[in-house]
């Protein structure tokens, strides 16, 4: 399994609730160590430097991204919030957020791993109360569980990324489709 962050989702918020890979199946954890989660923190962007994490912080981030997933889950059923997982993101917004910096050099961006995770669920907020709302779509790959946001022309894209699961899908039917075909007589 790729141990890259991927950021295909679309909002920042989204690709944090895909941390943990292939929901249904196969789950896989990106957040294993206090230093994979620095890393997706650093990888998206939110921060240019970030101080070492503890296990705690771990702990505190998966209960949020999944939290994260479950509102996103129910908005996008249109069920009600899931009142502790709104708890739990609520909290987690209430704490300092991430502050960026104007230097000699330009934007610097330090935090701590609970600046960046209260950040992140800002962002879960903003998305989850704003006009996107409609725009969410689960990843036709019936192994990924990602959600991403829709901007394509007549809202028909398919898969949260070509690169992560749409490539493999096309193969997939192309590969089904060849073996299928009747094979033509040569006269």
């Amino acid at each position: 399994m790729n141990l890259d962050h991927v950021f295909v989702c679309g909002h920042p918020a989204l690709d944090f609730a895909a941390t943990l890979r292939a929901r249904r199946s196969t789950r896989f954890e990106m957040f294993v160590t206090p230093d994979r989660l620095n890393a997706w923190y650093l990888e998206s962007g939110l921060v240019d430097t970030i101080t070492d994490g503890q296990d705690d912080d771990v702990r505190e981030a998966t209960a949020v991204r999944e939290a994260v997933y479950r509102l996103v889950t129910d908005r996008r059923l249109g069920e009600e919030f899931d009142q502790e997982a709104l708890a739990a993101v609520n909290a987690a917004a209430r704490k300092t957020p991430v502050t960026p910096q104007l230097t000699a050099t330009g934007r610097l961006t330090e935090a701590t791993p609970e600046q960046a995770l209260a950040t992140v669920a800002r962002q879960a907020v903003e998305l989850l109360s704003g006009p996107d709302v409609p725009l969410m779509k689960e990843c036709g790959n019936p192994e990924c569980t990602r959600v991403y946001i829709d901007r394509s022309r007549g809202m028909r894209r398919q898969w949260c990324g070509m690169e992560s699961c749409g490539n493999k899908i096309k193969a997939a039917a192309y590969r089904a489709r060849k073996k299928s075909a009747p094979a033509t007589a040569a006269h």
